[in-house]
């Protein structure tokens, strides 16, 4: 599994070669409060049901609030027979902090 920060993120995310599924991992009061543009949330806890639906051959990025979840979670993608698992290290507070200060912390 990669590790990005926040800048490494970003600038993926605009390189238009890149096609990348941005699986946000927090409950949805998280969700709601503040996300990055285009993730989709999949709460943690739902990961093993919802599998299915994810696509092992694409590049996913995992993502929560510091990282930690979002790690645990891109581990066991990658058991599961994913290979290209991105975890955005320090989670969407380093987001706000580095990339877009007008996102909601908390």
């Amino acid at each position: 599994m990669k590790e990005f920060s926040a800048r490494q993120l970003h600038d993926f995310l605009n390189d238009e070669s890149v096609d990348p599924f941005l699986l946000d991992v927090r409950e949805e009061w998280e969700f709601d409060r503040c996300h990055i543009d285009g993730s989709v949330l999949i709460p943690m806890g739902q990961i093993p049901n919802e599998l299915d639906e994810l696509d092992p051959d694409r590049v996913t990025v995992v993502i929560c609030h510091h990282g930690i979840r979002s790690r645990h979670i891109g581990i066991y993608l990658e058991r599961e027979g994913f290979e290209n698992v991105i975890n955005l290290s320090g989670g969407v507070d380093a987001w706000a902090q580095d990339v877009d200060p007008n996102m909601a912390v908390y």
